[in-house]
């Protein structure tokens, strides 16, 4: 029977994901419209949202944060342009963005000393075949695939190069050992569900170290440059933009992070993401015509669950219309380069009794276009 109750916010997309529960617009009545970033009230925001940023996420003292142009793309590119180049290259892909990276350094950068380890969706690479001599770039949750990395207990401490992790759709909702990482990036838009436009940018002193004793042999864009005069530009994490930022989409990644630390901070997200899993988690168990595209459960996204479903393309795409027509999901379609299937944001925004009613529907558009 067609259900009769339907999810209070429809909307599942991977990005720009949901606004958290109970969002207003008229929580961003404090944003400084009409005045400059770089005044006191403005710079004092910037300065909040690093902050609140640093403290939920529990970072190392000595790890420096700061609000970079162009999402989490822009503040993944800034890095791999400023940093790499001096030592090999180590890339996994197991997804679209994962590949980009790759594309970037071997095509657009052009380095040569450059090994790229590649699987297909819904698997890893072989992880054990990296080499930490070299620079190592990933992503920690392939948004794309539903495939992340399972832990970090395959990078080793005393690593000679630095390791650079797109870790987007997985900051906010799984647990990361961030002393692993030395160059890590995000974007407001994924697990919080704010605006996008603007990316988090963290270094650890070994990137820091990088960036002061190391110039790459290529021209960097403004937007990119992270030193003056061959020390790093210290403003940035401190408040300081290197172009005009949006207060508004400032002040609504404030609310979000208030929202976040009203609900228990960063141990209560990770928990909201992962009873959202298991709901999917209950369901594919319970239905043979539904599956996981992480071949394994230790690789299983938490946040960017993808699946692979036993119908033809136009008869998935005729089911995703129907859950869209009924006001019921928005967005859940696989990503364009991935494999037919769905999938559906499970972040810490969602609330789980709406993926549970989803699920009655997707069941019920499933035995009607079957």
């Amino acid at each position: 029977m067609k259900p009769t109750r339907v999810p209070k916010n429809p909307c599942f997309s991977s990005g720009p994901c949901a606004k958290h529960p109970g969002y207003s617009i008229e929580e961003l009545n404090d944003a400084p419209f009409g005045r400059s970033h770089r005044s006191k009230p403005g710079k004092e925001k910037l300065a909040e949202a690093i902050k609140r940023t640093r403290d939920m996420l529990g970072l190392p003292s000595d790890y420096l944060v700061g609000i970079v142009p162009a999402s989490d793309t822009g503040a993944f590119e800034m890095c791999l342009w400023s940093m790499l180049g001096c030592r090999g290259v180590d890339v996994l892909v197991w997804e679209s963005f994962s590949k980009e990276w790759a594309t970037d350094i071997t095509k657009q950068l052009k380095l040569k000393d450059t090994r790229v380890f590649e699987a297909e969706y819904g698997k890893l690479p072989d992880l054990e075949n990296v080499d930490f001599k070299n620079d190592v770039v990933f992503v920690w949750n392939g948004t794309t695939s539903g495939v992340k990395v399972p832990n970090g207990d395959w990078i080793p401490d005393s690593r000679e190069g630095l390791t650079l992790c797109d870790a987007t759709s997985a900051v906010f909702a799984m647990d990361i050992p961030y002393h692993k990482l030395d160059v890590l990036t995000f974007s407001w838009q994924k697990v919080l569900g704010g605006e996008g436009a603007h990316g988090m940018l963290i270094l650890s002193p070994r990137a820091v170290q990088r960036l002061e004793s190391y110039t790459p042999a290529w021209p960097l864009p403004k937007i990119f440059r992270l030193t003056k005069g061959g020390k790093l530009n210290k403003e940035i994490f401190e408040g300081s933009t290197i172009n005009t930022p949006s207060m508004l989409a400032n002040e609504d990644w404030l609310a979000t992070l208030k929202w976040a630390e009203s609900v228990g901070g960063l141990k209560q997200l990770i928990q909201r993401t992962n009873e959202n899993l298991a709901v999917f988690e209950a369901f594919v168990a319970k239905n043979n015509w539904i599956h996981f595209l992480a071949e394994t459960k230790e690789i299983r996204s938490s946040t960017s669950v993808c699946f692979k479903v036993d119908l033809s393309e136009e008869k998935l795409k005729e089911l995703i219309k129907m859950l869209e027509n009924e006001k019921v999901a928005y967005d859940i379609g696989s990503y364009r380069d991935a494999p037919s299937g769905l999938r559906i944001w499970c972040g810490a925004t969602i609330e789980k009794e709406d993926l549970e009613c989803l699920c009655e529907w997707i069941e019920w558009a499933y035995d009607l276009v079957k």
